[in-house]
């Protein structure tokens, strides 16, 4: 674990497997140098662009040509999850991180705030 506040991980002289970004504060191009052939980025995070989504569908095809890849957790499970979800938020065995909330026309303010790095949690777009 490293604090990417407290410190800038990228040149630490050490390689690995795998590179675990939970709060999408990196990118997969500062992070290529960290992994191993065959290693993995994985992030949670669109990346910039939006890029990781598509870099992960590539990754199995790079995984076995042992080219370093991107790993972009889709999310699966369709209407069951979003039932398991829902019965952990009302247990309050899961409770969402909310940051932030923004009624709609606020929505440019929204985004300048995520796209600021600052954001600890969810941010919220209220519909009135």
């Amino acid at each position: 674990m490293i604090d990417w506040q407290r410190e800038d991980f990228t040149p630490c002289g050490e390689q690995f497997d795998l590179v675990f970004d939970a709060l999408g504060k990196s990118s997969f191009a500062a992070c290529r140098s960290l992994l191993v052939p065959g290693g993995a980025y994985l992030s949670t995070e669109l990346g910039p662009w939006g890029q990781n989504p598509v870099l992960g569908l590539v990754g199995p095809v790079l995984a076995r040509a042992g080219v370093r890849r991107v790993m972009f957790p889709l999310p699966a499970g369709g209407q069951a999850m979003i039932v398991h979800l829902a019965e952990l938020m009302e247990t309050g065995e899961f409770t969402p991180v909310i940051d932030r909330e923004y009624a709609l026309d606020q929505v440019a303010e929204a985004f300048r705030y995520v796209e600021s790095g600052q954001k600890t949690g969810n941010v919220v777009l209220r519909v009135s």
